[in-house]
């Protein structure tokens, strides 16, 4: 898409100088200037020509666009919530649901909200502040929340950035291709400790994602 809008715009670009230059030097004070009111032709033209070129660099656009927001099937779900000043994960269980969650239901213990009188959010499992490990080559959806003000979940290396708005869910996916340790911070100004807010992400191979998610204590068991 860039080499195509590039060689598009470059051609444009050469053919309208390479005109000027021509009637700059084919009618420099050789005429008078004349005063015409429209040219109805010529702007047909010039509009139909004009569009088709915009057509071509824009409708690939959608088609890669098209792919960019349609999810696996085969993905893996994780909530994100922002806070001052940290990152918060849950993943849902071996029944694969998020348990329902309600704004008033917060506290230090249960940053995420979830109702306890609802059985789906029993085998939920919640980090608080991170780490987030995450299976190589697995495809992963983020869904974002924010407890209080616009927050923006950015990792560089996995071209993610998105903001996590209060009162609404945000989505982005994408495959971790490579192991390693990265860094998510947030990329908007959210307060005084907006420098602090900062969360690990390890990206390993499924073997000990499965290892480390098993480890970590259920919902049910937290309250234990």
């Amino acid at each position: 898409m860039m080499t195509m809008t590039t060689v598009i715009t470059g051609i444009a670009f050469v053919a309208v100088h390479l005109v000027l230059a021509y009637f700059v030097f084919r009618y420099s004070g050789r005429q008078k200037a004349e005063h015409v009111e429209d040219n109805p032709r010529l702007e047909r033209t010039l509009l139909l020509i004009t569009s088709l070129l915009i057509a071509i660099m824009l409708v690939p656009g959608l088609f890669a666009y098209s792919q960019v927001i349609a999810k696996p099937s085969d993905r893996l779900v994780v909530e994100v919530l922002g806070e001052q000043w940290r990152w918060n994960y849950r993943f849902p269980g071996e029944d694969g649901i998020f348990g329902r969650t309600d704004v008033r239901l917060i506290t230090s213990d249960n940053v995420f909200g979830i109702d306890p009188a609802d059985p789906t959010g029993a085998d939920d499992i919640v980090i608080v502040g991170g780490p987030l490990y995450l299976p190589v080559n697995q495809p992963v959806l983020l869904q974002f929340r924010s407890k209080d003000v616009l927050h923006n979940f950015w990792v560089p290396e996995f071209r993610v950035k998105i903001d996590a708005v209060p009162g609404t869910v945000t989505e982005s996916w994408f495959t971790p291709t490579r192991e390693g340790t990265y860094q998510a911070a947030c990329a908007e100004y959210c307060g005084v400790a907006h420098y602090v807010m900062t969360s690990e992400i390890h990206v390993v191979d499924a073997a000990e994602f499965e290892q480390w998610l098993a480890a970590l204590p259920t919902v049910a068991q937290a309250q234990e």
